[in-house]
């Protein structure tokens, strides 16, 4: 994500989804799907619509906790221009 989508939305998650039938035979069928957070790239499957929000629950708090960790923008600037002194 560019810097100026994270000023405007910094508490927005960007993903994919991808859903597909998956038949179990005897004419019966389930659906499930995939989910990709894109800043990480991290994937994970699901087989029914709890799974689905788990995940996403999962890969929100992740994506959260790491945000929290690593130093902000204006913090590595001012890192950066110390180092140049």
């Amino acid at each position: 994500m560019d810097m100026e989508h994270e000023r405007q939305h910094p508490h927005s998650h960007l993903f994919t989804l991808r859903l597909w039938e998956e038949a179990l035979g005897e004419g019966k069928a389930e659906w499930r799907g995939r989910v990709q957070a894109l800043a990480s790239g991290e994937t994970a499957f699901f087989r029914d619509w709890p799974g689905l929000v788990a995940t996403l629950t999962r890969l929100i708090a992740k994506s959260t906790a790491a945000a929290e960790e690593a130093p902000s923008e204006a913090q590595r600037t001012v890192e950066d221009d110390a180092l140049e002194i």
